[in-house]
């Protein structure tokens, strides 16, 4: 090295110590990125990501409500009182007439004047329901042997119409209602049978009567699976299940007077084509990736997850950004509940739609090329987020799947699902009916009934679609 020259010879320590910075640098880097990712996770709730609100911290506020008026809670003083209807006489089945003893003003003794028609008033009624005691009626059917001249015994069958199984429709009816309806367990049903009714059940006994409920929906089912797999508009959702322990899914269907239920051990595209094919036209979705085979023309996406994830942008990533676009989606629902009211037409609607479109459609741009993700998936589905715009019977959100599949949610987390595949078919079955019954405002444990007896009979079940459909 030249006598005088400022150059430094290089220094193998040195050349360490910058590694190992740039080395700790990166570790702090990769543990703030997780640090924010987990505080971010510790914010979320069921307003802006998809937990169920029964995940919610019992600390969070609730929604904000309008501000009181100062008036106290309840009937205001002056407001149309609201009574249970009475009976016609006619439908009552006793009637006991009573009598006043003496006079209210001048304390004459009235019992000998209320024997005289003339002397009497209108009479004010008030009507009591009670429930009777109720019995099992048991009926034994006594299947008697005749000895012919040829020394054979035959003994004789059970009469047409009378099940082989030792309780009548009724009592499979009310075990199916139990289940399906109220979503009680082979366990709660069997306890109440006992309180109700002193009708002493084994575990297994239920399970069996479950099973043949299951088989006298099985052709109705499979007609309502038929019809909604062609209606024009669905809208579908999915949710776990659980086969034996095992991890399953739950998907619903939901036509304008149908919602078919189908327990499948998968959750992709495949299970949802085993379910509902290709036939339908138009179906109301989240944008969970099963769903991404099918064409954004024939698809609409639901709004309030879109304002869930509206949230989360605005509370972790873009405070005024998600916070634009969710004024932008309340604009979109006073607009649509304008429209469902009918102050406007649809035509007055897409006419309203089409600057709120513009904005949002720069924002979602903005949001892409900064933050990518969610943002840039939601313009590559742009036509399905409007679809609810042009198209008659599609509804901007998918709650008319979500409500009918909330208390099978319930019922799985009482049941823990199911246990084998008569189970599922069960479950699908049972829920099937229920919420589509309900939908079309029919009589639940009349119609178990009636299947039921048309099982027992060799006949058809009643049909689960409404006439007309």
């Amino acid at each position: 090295m030249p006598t005088g020259s400022n150059e430094q010879p290089p220094c193998s320590s040195c050349d360490e110590l910058r590694a190992q910075n740039a080395k700790l640098v990166a570790i702090v880097e990769a543990l703030e990125k997780r640090v924010a990712e987990l505080e971010a996770k510790l914010r979320q709730d069921s307003s802006n990501s998809n937990r169920p609100p029964s995940s919610d911290p019992p600390w969070k506020p609730r929604p904000s409500r309008p501000k009181p008026e100062g008036r106290r809670r309840g009937g205001q003083p002056g407001h149309p009182g609201a009574s249970r209807a009475l009976l016609p006489v006619e439908q009552v089945d006793e009637v006991v007439p009573v009598f006043p003893d003496v006079c209210g003003g001048c304390g004459t003794d009235l019992r000998r004047r209320a024997r005289k028609s003339r002397n009497l008033a209108i009479p004010g009624r008030h009507q009591v329901v009670e429930l009777p005691p109720i019995k099992p009626h048991v009926t034994e059917f006594q299947l008697h042997g005749v000895r012919c001249a040829c020394g054979r015994v035959t003994r004789a069958e059970l009469p047409r119409g009378v099940p082989a199984s030792t309780f009548g429709p009724r009592v499979h009816a009310i075990a199916a209602l139990l289940s399906g309806r109220f979503r009680r367990s082979c366990r709660e049903t069997r306890d109440a049978f006992a309180e109700l009714f002193g009708l002493v059940l084994s575990l297994g006994t239920v399970a069996a009567i479950r099973r043949r409920v299951s088989d006298a929906l099985r052709t109705p089912y499979r007609e309502a699976l038929t019809a909604v797999r062609r209606a024009s508009v669905l809208n579908v959702d999915e949710t776990s299940w659980r086969i034996g322990g095992a991890l399953a899914w739950l998907w619903i269907a939901v036509s304008q007077t149908l919602a078919v239920f189908h327990v499948d051990p998968r959750r992709g595209t495949d299970a949802f084509d085993r379910f509902l094919g290709r036939d339908w036209g138009t179906i109301v979705t989240d944008r969970w990736v099963a769903y991404t085979s099918v064409s954004p023309s024939r698809r609409g996406i639901c709004w309030a997850h879109l304002i869930r994830d509206f949230r989360k942008l605005r509370d972790f990533t873009d405070r005024a950004l998600g916070q634009q676009a969710l004024d932008l989606a309340e604009r979109v629902f006073e607009e649509w509940h304008t429209f469902k009211r009918s102050e406007i037409t649809r035509r007055v609607l897409g006419r309203r739609m089409i600057p709120i479109k513009r904005a949002l459609r720069v924002l979602l741009e903005k949001g892409a090329a900064k933050y990518s993700g969610f943002c840039k998936k939601l313009l590559s589905l742009w036509p399905s987020v409007w679809t609810f715009v042009n198209r008659e019977g599609v509804e901007p959100t998918n709650n008319d799947a979500e409500r009918p599949l909330r208390p099978a949610v319930l019922w799985r987390k009482g049941s823990f699902g199911s246990d084998s595949p008569a189970g599922c078919a069960f479950a699908s079955h049972i829920l099937t009916a229920v919420g589509s019954l309900r939908k079309q405002r029919r009589g639940l444990l009349d119609y178990f009934e009636r299947a039921c007896v048309a099982k027992v009979r060799g006949r058809r079940a009643p049909s689960i679609i409404p006439a007309g459909a």
